[in-house]
């Protein structure tokens, strides 16, 4: 799958657990988006329910911006 298709992913899920839009590469989840980490564990939750995998608390708190999500996805060998 491409970057561009992880992309959209993560802003559709991104916007149908927070409502936030604008999301690009760079986005930082709390700088940019000021989310809490309520909002960010109900982020995680989507994503392993879309995927279907376990995402380890260790490495959620080692994801900043959506491209680190992107990359995790890689390395994690999610192409869907």
């Amino acid at each position: 799958m491409s970057e561009q298709t992880m992309l959209e992913t993560v802003q559709r899920i991104i916007f149908q657990v927070t409502g936030k839009k604008n999301i690009g590469l760079e986005t930082d989840f709390i700088k940019d988006l000021a989310l809490n980490s309520f909002d960010i564990m109900n982020i995680v939750c989507a994503f392993e329910d879309h995927y279907d995998v376990t995402v380890p608390t260790r490495d959620v708190w080692q994801m900043r911006q959506v491209r680190d999500v992107i990359a995790y996805m890689g390395k994690m060998g999610i192409s869907k």
